[in-house]
């Protein structure tokens, strides 16, 4: 149910990318406007409000939080379908992103009481399926009611699903002991709520969790870029039609991404098991074998030999989930792990979301002169360079990650 839930997440977070062309069309907006949109206005209050949402989530029943905040974000979704222009569409998407922002920590919360250490960044890395799972079927079934119907029929048929969905999350998902798996004090009694200074004090002097925040970040800026604008590329370069960009995006994300997460999870609760750097090491490694499949893919005349290359970078470029998530959630005692993946993801996605959406646009935007429907092109073989820094930024993380390491919940 958590994953059936991120998959909603995802759906209604990354529907966007796939109906920004005729979106586009239809409102008259420049590639900046849709980068805004599609990053600033989500990440706005999504990467803000998920910090008090947290640090209620590691005081207050988890389930509940989640909810709740399923039942405001497809609510909202339902509400892009009525947009009428930029801001109606923008404040739309605000309200996508406030409601999103109780769903992630919480259940990265849930996901760390659920299973012991040794199987973390597995259950991490099953749990994010629901970003593959999320984004293939936004660019699938959203593509092709946008191509068959219409793009708003698209908005309101899955924010509608979400909202039927949240009803059931509530009855099916009960609330797990706190730190269950992490000490017998914790398994025993229950924990003291934390005060939110006592995390800060915790978590934010440690070098590690800075680097891992900024490395994650960093793969952010490119993966939600090149997710939103990719099937920009194809429409724009390779002339696919909005209905054949969504059989060949989706089936790369839902392939590729699936088998990267569980590929970076089991390696690095494999290696990590004698080395702790394992889980910082996997993820930087995998950009860096990624890269030369992605720029190849680029530039290939065929489109089988482009999915065959694409699939590889697009599954090595989300295998940082389940390890870095594991990581961080082991930054501070069980009582702190909402806020503190909530303080990670506050970086994560300001930089990643806003960011990351805005500048590809943003520089597509700034060569549209020069290179015409080429532009998106360029401003993605400017984007890869953010994974180099994700690599070695990750790279430091794992020499420091030994030492931060809490090992029990006390």
């Amino acid at each position: 149910m958590l994953t059936l839930t991120y998959t909603f997440n995802f759906l209604d977070r990354q529907i966007l990318g796939i109906l920004k062309e005729p979106i586009k069309r239809d409102l008259g907006l420049s590639d900046t406007e849709l980068g805004l949109m599609g990053g600033l206005a989500f990440a706005m209050l999504y990467s803000t409000v998920a910090v008090p949402v947290a640090w209620a989530a590691d005081r207050m029943r988890r389930t509940w939080i989640i909810t709740v905040a399923l039942t405001l974000w497809s609510g909202f979704t339902m509400l892009c379908g009525a947009a009428t222009g930029f801001w109606s569409l923008f404040l739309a998407r605000l309200g996508v992103g406030f409601g999103e922002a109780g769903g992630v920590a919480p259940a990265y919360s849930l996901v760390g009481d659920c299973f012991p250490p040794a199987q973390r960044a597995r259950a991490l890395a099953a749990y994010s399926f629901g970003i593959p799972l999320g984004s293939a079927l936004g660019t699938l079934f959203g593509g092709l009611m946008a191509a068959y119907i219409d793009w708003r029929f698209a908005f309101v048929a899955v924010g509608a699903a979400g909202v039927l969905l949240a009803p059931l999350f509530k009855w099916v998902v009960k609330d797990p002991v706190r730190g269950a798996f992490d000490s017998v004090r914790l398994a025993t009694e229950k924990p003291a709520a934390p005060r939110f200074a006592d995390v800060v004090r915790t978590v934010l002097p440690k070098p590690t969790f800075w680097l891992l925040a900024f490395g994650a970040a960093s793969s952010s800026i490119c993966g939600y870029g090149v997710a939103f604008w990719l099937p920009s590329f194809f429409m724009r370069s390779l002339q696919l039609t909005l209905a054949q960009t969504s059989l060949f995006y989706g089936s790369l994300q839902l392939l590729g991404g699936m088998a990267g997460i569980w590929l970076g999870g089991a390696l690095s609760d494999r290696l990590g098991a004698t080395n702790r750097r394992a889980y910082a090491l996997v993820p930087a490694v995998c950009y860096l074998v990624g890269l030369p499949f992605f720029l190849t893919a680029m530039n290939s005349t065929s489109l089988v030999v482009a999915w065959l290359l694409f699939v590889v970078p697009i599954g090595l470029n989300l295998a940082w989930l389940g390890p870095v998530v594991n990581a961080v959630q082991h930054l501070a005692p069980a009582n702190m792990r909402s806020t503190t993946s909530a303080l990670f993801l506050l970086v994560n996605n300001l930089l990643g979301l806003a960011v990351g959406l805005w500048v590809f646009g943003f520089v597509s935007d700034l060569l549209a002169p020069r290179y015409g429907a080429e532009s998106m092109r360029y401003a993605i073989y400017c984007g890869l360079s953010f994974y180099l820094l994700a690599a070695t930024l990750l790279y430091f993380a794992s020499r420091r990650l030994p030492a931060d390491w809490v090992e029990v919940g006390g």
